[in-house]
Formats: structure tokens, C-alpha cells, sequence
């Protein structure tokens, strides 16, 4: 067995299970903590878990009002997040890939699209990094969670966009993997990745919407619109 012979099975299997396996614990630990104490004045209005959710539905956008130059540091994270998403799912190796370990499968996107979503994710990724290591409040409420996080993310899309060479239907088409060493280094950070997951800052894409559902409760039940 080589590095990718490794990589897309034995250190694959070992990264999903501790991925997931830390995911399940951390979502059971906060399950299980006790609920904290009302306390202090009673709720002003009665604010149940449809409000809450129509709330952290709602402010998925950012409210108009903001000054100009704050536009950049707005819009940032939104071509992120849909540019990872779309390479993610609609890269038709990547398509492939998934439907080898699940059986599903759905049509692709073009590679130009593909190519197009990746230079945005990167560019977006070098923008935050940029904001953190110059903005004095960010530079200052940095730790190493953010800066692990950052490059456990940076790195498969960047070794992923080391690997195109060939339209996606011709690397498809092929019986054998000719880049070898880079389809290793490239799953090795998407492992790495995942075994990071769990236990730092990307546990947000779990915990996004019950944090946003708390906080619109703890403000609702104090009369403040949200």
C-alpha cells in the first residue's frame, strides 16, 4: 500500500469515525447540560421555539443600516460559505467520490462553475485571514482555535485546486489515478479536517442555529425585537 492507497482507506475510515464520534459527544454534552435559571425579571412576552426559529431564519441576511465599509467584512463569509458548498457538491469527482461511500449521487455542475466557486472560496479565505491579522480587535480576540481552524480549511481547497489539470470528465473517465502523491496530500487534509471538526470552531455548522435560536429566545422573553 502506498500514501493514497492509505489515505482513501485505513486514515479515511479512522478521520469519519473520529469526526464523528466527536461530534456525537459534543452535541450529547450540551444536550445534557442542566437548563439555566430564569431568574430576574419574568418574561415580558411569551416566547416560544416557532419565534425563536423564525428569528435565527430571518437574520440569516444581515439587516440593512450598516456603514459602507463594513460591505466587505459582510459579504465575506457568504461567498465562503456558498463557494465551499457548491465545489463540495457539485465537483463531479467529488460527486463521485461520495456516491462510492453512499450510493448517492446527483448531476454535476460545470467545471467552469467549479473553477469559478474555488478561486472565490480562496480569495475569501485569504479575506478573512487578512481581517484577523490586521483589524486590532480581531488580532486581539484570536486564539489558536482560529488559527488551526483557518488552515485546516484552507488546505483542501487549496490542494484541491493543485490537482485540476484535466476537465472533470476526463479524470472520471480514467481507470487509474495518474497523480497519485497529490490525490493523497489532498485527502490527507481533508482528514485532517475532519478529525479537527468536532473539537474546534467548525462545530458551528451544527451549533449555528440553536445558538441563534437561544439568543433570539433570551431577548424575546425580555421584550426586545430581534
Amino acid at each position: 500500500m502506498d500514501l493514497l492507497d492509505w489515505a482513501r482507506g485505513p486514515l479515511l475510515v479512522a478521520s469519519l469515525a473520529i469526526c464523528g464520534a466527536g461530534i456525537g459527544w459534543r452535541l450529547l454534552w450540551l444536550w445534557r447540560m442542566p437548563a439555566g435559571g430564569r431568574g430576574g425579571a419574568p418574561a415580558r412576552v411569551d416566547y416560544g421555539k416557532a419565534a425563536a426559529f423564525r428569528a435565527a431564519l430571518t437574520r440569516t441576511l444581515p439587516p440593512g443600516g450598516f456603514h459602507p465599509s463594513a460591505t466587505l467584512v459582510t459579504a465575506n463569509p457568504y461567498v465562503f460559505h456558498i463557494g465551499l458548498l457548491v465545489v463540495f457538491l457539485g465537483y463531479a469527482p467529488h460527486i463521485a467520490f461520495i456516491h462510492r461511500w453512499t450510493g448517492l449521487t446527483w448531476p454535476a455542475l460545470p467545471d467552469l462553475v467549479m473553477y469559478i466557486a474555488a478561486a472565490g472560496t480562496i480569495v475569501s479565505l485569504l479575506m478573512a485571514l487578512l481581517f484577523r491579522i490586521t483589524d486590532p480587535v480581531l488580532k486581539q480576540i484570536s486564539n489558536a482555535d482560529d488559527w488551526i481552524t483557518w488552515t485546516v480549511t484552507f488546505l483542501p481547497v487549496l490542494t484541491g485546486m493543485a490537482l485540476i489539470g484535466d476537465p472533470s470528465d476526463t479524470i472520471l473517465s480514467r481507470d487509474h489515478v495518474i497523480y497519485r502523491a497529490p490525490l493523497a496530500v489532498h485527502l490527507l487534509s481533508l482528514e485532517l479536517l475532519l478529525i479537527w471538526f468536532p473539537f474546534g470552531k467548525l462545530m458551528h455548522a451544527f451549533l449555528v442555529w440553536p445558538g441563534r435560536m437561544q439568543l433570539a429566545t433570551f431577548f424575546g422573553r425580555r421584550g426586545v425585537r430581534s
